[in-house]
């Protein structure tokens, strides 16, 4: 799977992994076992340890615009300002880990925050781009999650001429008939083929990225596509316009992003947190996504 389909599967079945109790979300939970022989990684991790340094490492998904990528040997998008914003706050350099993505997200947290993977690489200082969810946190218990900093929602981009009045946007049912795109192993792509009993299926064309299902739609391909608003808006052209109307049947259509630390290095993730909660205030983060073309939503902290 791609890092993009991964991150999308793994806040659908993070998100909607069971009831959540409002009182408190981790009643349901019995705590994991103690991690043993995790510590071969700490050097560097205290915050003091970084300051000593002078850099902080980040881990960013490769491959995975508008937030993180690397063109002509430059790296790129709204998650890479986010970490050099990071550390430009601490005082230090940021030094940027281009990490592929696990078969869940527990699976990334644990390569890319608090254990390492099994060969090769560290753990980093940060990861971005991690899903919150008060049940969640409950059963990764090595990680604080902290900094949240956007929400992301799911949304449709349509052909202008598809659908050229706006009463006519095209929601999920209309694609018992008109084609949409989506990325393969995606969360759209979940939605969308058990939606209605599985009566869209023969409407679907899934593509390896939400960048060429958007090149497909632009191209006159299809008549839609439907993913993370961000990626859809990275793609927009004059010839397509995105909405987001209800979705039937859809447990969780919007979630809250924010950075994983690991959880002995409480110091450090207060400062993290400190620095992006200034920049959503005086409104940077806002700017940086308006850079790359994309509408901040604004996180629920």
């Amino acid at each position: 799977m791609t890092p993009r389909a991964v991150l999308s599967a793994a806040v659908a079945l993070v998100l909607a992994a069971g009831p959540v109790l409002a009182a408190d979300p981790c009643a349901d939970w019995v705590p994991q076992p103690k991690p043993q022989n995790v510590g071969r990684d700490i050097v560097g991790q205290d915050l003091d340890q970084i300051l000593d340094r002078g850099f902080m490492t980040f881990a960013l998904y490769e491959d995975y615009p508008p937030y993180s990528w690397q063109e002509g040997g430059q790296a790129r998008g709204v998650d890479v300002e986010i970490a050099r914003l990071i550390a430009g706050a601490i005082g230090v350099e940021p030094q940027l880990n281009f990490v592929a993505s696990g078969e869940t997200l527990a699976d990334d947290l644990r390569n890319n925050v608090w254990k390492g993977p099994v060969i090769g690489g560290s753990v980093s200082n940060v990861m971005l781009r991690v899903p919150y969810d008060s049940a969640f946190k409950c059963r990764v218990e090595q990680v604080t999650f902290t900094g949240q900093y956007a929400q992301e929602s799911i949304a449709i981009a349509y052909s202008k001429a598809a659908y050229p009045e706006p009463d006519e946007r095209p929601v999920p049912a209309y694609f018992r008939f008109d084609s949409v795109a989506v990325e393969n192993d995606s969360i759209a792509d979940f939605y969308l083929t058990s939606f209605a009993g599985g009566q869209l299926a023969a409407n679907i064309h899934r593509y390896p990225t939400t960048q060429a299902a958007m090149a497909a739609l632009d191209a006159g391909e299809v008549k839609a596509v439907m993913g993370p608003r961000g990626q859809l808006e990275h793609g927009l052209t004059d010839r397509i316009a995105i909405h987001a109307p209800p979705l039937p049947g859809f447990a969780v259509g919007t979630w809250t992003l924010g950075v994983g630390v690991n959880f002995r290095y409480r110091a450090l993730g207060y400062e993290v947190d400190d620095a992006i909660r200034a920049a959503l205030d005086d409104g940077r983060i806002a700017e940086i996504y308006e850079s790359y073309g994309l509408v901040h939503q604004a996180p629920i902290r």
